[in-house]
């Protein structure tokens, strides 16, 4: 009977020592991972040692040497994105794309930082699909604010960031491509995340309006079941606008019943329409 309390002594104890430690995800030291900055930075150090290990051929400015400035000079929680993988056993990619121009090397970068204050994310809990809810309530996974960076590099590989703008959306992204606007014959990037909430995706569209080096101007365009919104030139300038469809959505039926042209006011900053005065956007 003696022998049979210890039995089940011993076994309380190993459950209680798993419960306490094993599922919180702590250490000796009491910190998770995803709130220990300390943590954090030697996982991430000790990665970016095993990419470089396994890494044969390495490219100027690329994306472990990006991840590497990250870690050194941004605030603990912040994260090279990837773009959603294009098939399930596929490899993500390394959310950023060189371009080159008058003889210089650019390197544009998608990276997310977590909010202060709550655990880091996860990019993985970011990027595709399933991430676009996250917008409903973000704050148990960490809450990601996104920016469009540029970054010029230079000698030996390093890099000097010429500016970030920020991204207004939480989660859901997937890809990033270099497009043009034929009507100005503006460059510019469109940055897409899918969103299951309207049933479609959302494009954040940074325009070069001064040049590549000058930070962007952006203009959302979207398009959903029942949400619709176009790129257009409505009052003839170089920045963009856009039409902003309206439609009926019942139980049986959605109906497209009218298109309401925005423009971008360059005294109020914002974009605004004559239909209605006290209608405007910021993007």
């Amino acid at each position: 009977m003696k022998r049979f309390q210890i039995f089940v002594f011993a076994i309380l104890t190993a459950v209680g020592l798993t419960y306490c430690g094993g599922r919180s995800g702590k250490g000796t030291t009491g910190e998770s991972p995803e709130f220990s900055a300390t943590k954090e930075r030697q996982i991430r150090s000790y990665n970016l040692k095993v990419q470089e290990k396994e890494k044969k051929h390495r490219t100027p400015c690329d994306a472990i040497a990006l991840k590497k400035y990250i870690l050194d000079n941004y605030n603990e929680g912040t994260y090279l994105v990837e773009f959603d993988k294009t098939f399930t056993y596929s490899l993500p990619k390394p959310a950023m794309l060189d371009y080159r121009y008058k003889g210089n090397h650019y390197v544009f970068a998608v990276i997310a930082k977590s909010k202060p204050g709550e655990r880091f994310i996860e990019t993985k809990n970011i990027v595709g699909y399933e991430s676009s809810f996250i917008n409903l309530d973000s704050t148990k996974l960490g809450t990601a604010f996104f920016y469009l960076t540029l970054f010029k590099c230079v000698k030996d590989s390093s890099f000097q960031k010429l500016w970030e703008a920020e991204v207004p959306i939480h989660g859901g992204f997937n890809s990033m491509t270099i497009k043009r606007w034929k009507k100005e014959n503006i460059r510019y990037i469109d940055l897409n995340y899918e969103d299951g909430i309207i049933s479609g995706h959302r494009d954040f569209n940074f325009f070069f309006i001064n040049g590549i080096e000058k930070k962007p101007h952006l203009m959302e365009t979207y398009e959903g079941i029942a949400y619709k919104r176009t790129l257009a030139d409505v009052n003839e300038d170089k920045y963009p606008d856009y039409y902003e469809y309206r439609f009926v959505d019942s139980t049986n039926f959605v109906r497209l019943i009218d298109s309401i042209p925005f423009y971008w006011d360059t005294t109020k900053h914002l974009y605004v329409t004559k239909v209605n005065r006290r209608w405007w956007r910021k993007y």
